[in-house]
């Protein structure tokens, strides 16, 4: 069983910035000359990527909460809807 939700947005924001961590640190080691403002096109265009992929994957995940729920029909889910009484738990029997 998962401990949480795969989130492919965060891992695509960690990796840039990782390739941005390592291509500084071996600049700052001296194994490269890489100009200062090579690293803003790689975070930012990482962080970009990393926003629409988040996004999208949380539309995805919202759409197919939507189908699986339409699909029960009116008397699957109740008089409540398809939550609980409270948004988020499903009522205790």
């Amino acid at each position: 069983m998962l401990r949480h939700e795969f989130q492919p947005g965060k891992l695509i924001a960690g990796a840039a910035l990782s390739v941005a961590g390592v291509l500084y640190a071996a600049d700052v080691a001296g194994n490269g000359d890489l100009p200062w403002w090579t690293l803003v096109p790689i975070v930012l265009g990482g962080l970009g990527v990393a926003a629409v992929v988040g996004m999208s994957t949380v539309m995805w995940r919202h759409a197919r909460v939507a189908r699986a729920s339409s699909s029960l029909g009116p008397s699957a889910r109740g008089a409540r809807g398809a939550r609980g009484a409270r948004g988020d738990v499903p009522p205790r029997d």
